[in-house]
């Protein structure tokens, strides 16, 4: 039987890779993002969605999966980060946007998948050592990894057949880390010197850890948080 592989926010960084890789390896991909990498084009199913319009989620995993009866491995990709900043000087409304990508589109997808005919064995949701490490600057992004992390193992108690993890994939340089992390303040931020002299993989290379890893995640608790570097 074919195997056939979720994916969200795809446009580029490890989502793209994810998506590329999953193709390489003969998985059917069907992906949910606000772009689609040219390269991509006509070799997976794709439907455009902007996953801030949380109304708009249902029925675009609707048009997406209609007529797909399993999933073998959903990964929840999608995520934000706004430039680093301190919390006292972070407004509500930009947390809000944070927690409207990284946590309730997620919860609006495990909804779809719990109550419609679409069966998913795996679910893999990226996070971020943020959620764990509350170091300065990183505001409204470690709250809402740290609910993702939550979200995680309380979906986990009601979807007894599939099995979940929050992910933190490691130091990967994405457009979003260079952007928002490597050109901050490293004086005011210590963790952007420490990011900084860290090792970082490439989004493709990330996207092969998480690959050959995917049947190790399953011997953790369903509901677990990992961090792929302690593993």
């Amino acid at each position: 039987m074919e195997k056939k592989v979720f994916i969200t926010g795809i446009g580029s960084g490890l989502g793209e890779a994810l998506a590329t890789l999953f193709h390489t390896k003969g998985y059917t991909v069907y992906a949910l993002s606000r772009h689609l990498p040219n390269h991509l084009k006509g070799k997976i199913h794709f439907q455009r969605a902007d996953l801030l319009q949380l109304e708009a989620i249902h029925m675009n995993m609707e048009k997406l999966l209609k007529n797909v009866e399993h999933i073998d491995l959903a990964i929840l990709n999608a995520g934000i980060l706004t430039p680093l900043k301190d919390i006292s000087q972070t407004p509500i409304y930009e947390m809000e946007k944070m927690m409207d990508l990284n946590v309730w589109a997620n919860k609006v997808i495990l909804d779809f998948f719990i109550h419609k005919p679409v069966k998913v064995k795996q679910v893999i949701a990226i996070s971020s050592g943020a959620s764990v490490n509350g170091n300065r600057g990183w505001h409204g992004y470690s709250i809402s990894k740290a609910a993702l992390n939550m979200l995680i193992k309380l979906y986990s108690r009601e979807m007894e057949d599939t099995h979940l993890i929050s992910l933190a994939p490691g130091l990967i340089l994405t457009p979003m880390l260079e952007e928002f992390v490597l050109s901050a303040d490293g004086e005011k931020f210590p963790s952007v010197e420490r990011i900084k002299n860290s090792p970082k993989m490439t989004p493709e290379e990330g996207a092969e850890r998480i690959f050959n890893n995917i049947e190790r995640f399953k011997t953790f608790e369903t509901g677990s948080y990992i961090d792929i570097r302690k593993i």
